[in-house]
């Protein structure tokens, strides 16, 4: 019986899946300490620049959206069982996130408008 050429072995997608799965904590980690960062800063923050908080806070969260995408990706890739799938799969993210991103750039876009003109 041939094995087939892309096939990876069961502890090496095992350790794949934890290191993604590390890789997610830390990112975890990390946005919750930038999140008490920027709680943090936004108390030294005059009313003058409530506007700006909106934006930075719907920045925050697209990038924890990308983030997630690219983590649930690697995830995805990891478990491919094949090129061919692993073609598909990095087609779809790219379309995914070229839609997300031309979204947010308009939702942020928007945002910063409106609070420019307060």
């Amino acid at each position: 019986m041939a094995k087939d050429p892309f096939e990876i072995p069961s502890e090496m997608r095992a350790f794949a899946e934890q290191s993604v799965a590390q890789a997610r904590k830390a990112f975890d980690t990390y946005i919750a300490a930038a999140q008490q960062a920027v709680s943090s800063a936004e108390g030294h923050v005059s009313s003058a620049r409530s506007g700006a908080k909106g934006v930075g806070d719907l920045a925050m969260r697209f990038a924890e959206k990308n983030i997630a995408a690219s983590f649930e990706y690697a995830q995805k890739l990891v478990r491919a069982k094949d090129v061919e799938e692993v073609m598909k799969l990095q087609a779809d993210y790219v379309k995914a996130q070229m839609q997300t991103l031309a979204d947010q750039a308009k939702e942020l876009g928007q945002s910063a408008a409106k609070a420019a003109g307060n």
